[in-house]
């Protein structure tokens, strides 16, 4: 494959730490977690572990050892253990909250041009996508759901990244086959069903 092409699969996928991670360009990171959700679906999913009783006895375990490291250091004179001054700064709570205002808005113009314009071809897109979440989820638990989402994020991208082009072209002609059939169904059903005139009240 040539570069371009690699560099396009790179970029959107962000372009940096992220791309890296899940496009395996950096193994040291990629691998430490991969092994890290693996054993966290283990622990929650499959064994059953207590999400709450986890973070509880390692933050317990975490203080004890963080307090008796600063008692030994004083008694030996030895450097109290380096822990760092753990602060969000204003940015990145400014750039998170930009972020949230778009997809939110996002999703208040869906709302609102399937309630208000009545766009049926949107109100279809939506509900198909809802109905597949929700058969998909009612295979899997949330976590086990959101393993094979990490899985899947590792895979996919290094695949297509790998074959790119016969990708491709399946996949443009099967999205040639779903318009064509979409077409179809808009002329005989979708067209069909009658809607009152969208009138815009006028503000004087």
């Amino acid at each position: 494959m040539d570069d371009s092409r690699s560099f396009s699969v790179r970029m959107a996928l962000g372009g940096g730490a992220v791309a890296d991670l899940l496009l395996w360009k950096n193994w040291r990171r990629s691998v430490p977690f991969l092994v890290c959700s693996t054993g966290f679906w283990f622990l929650f999913g499959f064994a059953g572990y207590s999400w709450l009783s986890f973070v509880s006895n390692v933050l317990l375990l975490l203080v004890f050892i963080l307090f008796f490291w600063a008692k030994s250091a004083s008694l030996l004179n030895r450097p109290p253990p380096p822990i760092p001054s753990l602060q969000i700064s204003e940015e990145t709570v400014v750039k998170t909250a930009d972020e949230v205002r778009v997809w939110i808005n996002k999703a208040l113009l869906i709302a609102h041009d399937i309630a208000i314009c009545g766009n049926l071809k949107l109100l279809g897109q939506v509900a198909i996508c809802l109905w597949l979440i929700s058969y998909i989820g009612s295979f899997f638990c949330f976590l086990s759901l959101a393993y094979i989402c990490v899985l899947l994020s590792f895979s996919l991208p290094v695949l297509y990244e790998k074959y790119q082009t016969p990708i491709d072209d399946k996949l443009h002609a099967a999205y040639s086959i779903a318009e064509l059939q979409y077409r179809k169904i808009d002329d005989t059903i979708l067209r069909k069903i009658p809607f009152p005139p969208n009138k815009e009240k006028k503000i004087n």
